[in-house]
């Protein structure tokens, strides 16, 4: 999935972020760019925005890991 589509045919992360579990989020925040964990997955799959590279490895499109990276240094207004 590029970034790209998954701008255009999913959630903006921006709107399913708040839906994730905190755990979800501090998991997120502290492996950013990482392959996602299963149960992590699981929680975001229920809010849309996950892409596989055909492994069985998930990981977030770049623009997401770039704003869970924004946000988590406290770059974006509002947050």
């Amino acid at each position: 999935m590029t970034d790209e589509q998954f701008e255009r045919d999913d959630l903006g992360i921006a709107e399913w972020w708040p839906m994730l579990a905190s755990e979800s989020r501090e998991w997120l925040t502290a492996n950013n760019g990482d392959a996602v964990e299963a149960w992590v997955v699981e929680d975001i799959s229920r809010s849309r925005g996950m892409a596989s590279d055909g492994s069985g490895a998930y990981f977030l499109p770049d623009a997401a890991v770039d704003w869970i990276e924004a946000r988590a240094n406290g770059e974006m207004p509002g947050l």
